[in-house]
């Protein structure tokens, strides 16, 4: 089996896409037939672009609090990683030092 890769689309590709639906009265499935992308992904293009103007509900993440929330995982796990090699290493000279 042949694995597939993962397409990736620039932030102004990902606009003009959106802004063509807007255009096209909301229908996201000719556009994303035309420009050969699943409806599925031109539809969460147009979901995140709305929550991005302000137009979501109150509890859904903007891209800018998306990018900040998977450094903030990204910079816990790494804390919690040198927190552990402190620990053992700490351990390790207590026992030595004995």
């Amino acid at each position: 089996m042949k694995k597939k890769t993962k397409r990736t689309f620039s932030k102004e590709y990902k606009a003009e896409v959106v802004e063509l639906v807007r255009k096209a009265g909301g229908n996201a499935a000719k556009i994303a037939r035309q420009v050969g992308i699943t409806s599925q992904t031109v539809g969460a293009w147009v979901r995140q672009a709305a929550i991005d103007c302000g137009e979501g509900r109150s509890n859904q993440l903007t891209s800018a609090e998306r990018i900040e929330l998977s450094a903030l995982r990204k910079e816990n796990k790494d804390l919690r990683m040198e927190r552990e090699f402190l620990k053992k290493t700490s351990a390790w000279f207590a026992r030595e030092l004995r």
